[in-house]
């Protein structure tokens, strides 16, 4: 279908709680093909979530630890242990900070047609599939950061050339 420009750092729409979907039809079949087409030609991907293409719905797709797919509607169980590494987004390009995340978590949903999706990763795609459900509900990974990190991270937007195009 069609790569699909990123909506970056500033963008309401990466502020605002998805609408969950309730009809799967060509149009979302064809939302997950313009998600999957828009992260295969991302540089330093792992998942992209609908916000992040201007659209209001609850669904991602990712390609992480060798697995690709999509979900639609997701409910996330997440594990007490915890993993820490660098993250990184398409909305806030070039920039990574450490995150601290589950390390394992199972999401639950649907795929494009309605049928009953369960997803379960641990390390890097417990991570994607943590991210890519943030985004869903109006959050970036930089607002989970606290501290030293979190302020490091917000000077760094700030500065960022993609932040103030007058620049």
């Amino acid at each position: 279908m069609a790569i699909r420009q990123i909506r970056l750092w500033g963008d309401p729409v990466l502020r605002t709680v998805t609408e969950p979907v309730t009809t799967f039809d060509a149009e979302v079949r064809a939302l997950v093909t313009d998600l999957m087409d828009t992260l295969l030609g991302a540089p330093g991907r792992a998942g992209v979530a609908a916000p992040q293409i201007g659209v209001s719905a609850r669904v991602f797709v990712f390609d992480a630890d060798g697995r690709r797919g999509h979900m639609v509607n997701p409910t996330l169980e997440l594990s007490e242990e915890w993993q820490h590494g660098d993250e990184g987004c398409l909305s806030l390009p070039e920039l990574y900070f450490p995150t601290p995340r589950a390390m394992h978590a199972v999401a639950r949903g649907f795929d494009q047609h309605g049928e009953p999706l369960e997803i379960s990763g641990s390390g890097f795609l417990a991570r994607a599939l943590q991210h890519e459900t943030d985004h869903l509900d109006g959050r970036l990974y930089i607002d989970t950061l606290r501290g030293d990190t979190r302020r490091q991270a917000l000077r760094a937007v700030r500065s960022a050339p993609w932040a103030n195009p007058a620049r």
